[in-house]
């Protein structure tokens, strides 16, 4: 199992904090949740899509993470996440999506049962 954290960078103003901010995600939310713990994140700050309709219902959704500013980051690195890419970000949602299809039965290519 691996804790992943992407370089997006994207600048957000969250409340009075404006930063620049990356994903951290895992192969498994508990993983990912136990790491997030270590890191000293809150529970609460845990996401999934809730507007895309690819992700309705909620069990669908593949896009959990937690935003994490680039200090935060670098703590994840030091603890050992695995530094990833966009593309790899991509990918890694792709395998989570394709892993979700077969366990319901459906036809990964087509999204059809």
């Amino acid at each position: 199992m691996t804790v992943y954290v992407d370089s997006a960078n994207i600048p957000a103003r969250v409340g009075r904090r404006e930063a620049t901010w990356c994903h951290l995600t895992a192969d498994t939310q508990d993983e990912l949740h136990a790491f997030a713990r270590r890191l000293g994140l809150q529970r609460r700050w845990f996401q999934t899509c809730k507007y895309s309709k690819a992700c309705q219902p909620a069990e669908r959704c593949v896009h959990w993470h937690y935003d994490v500013t680039a200090p935060k980051r670098a703590q994840a690195v030091a603890l050992g996440a695995v530094e990833i890419d966009r593309h790899r970000l991509v990918e890694l949602l792709a395998s989570r999506r394709a892993a979700l299809n077969i366990a319901r039965g459906q036809d990964v290519h087509r999204g059809e049962e």
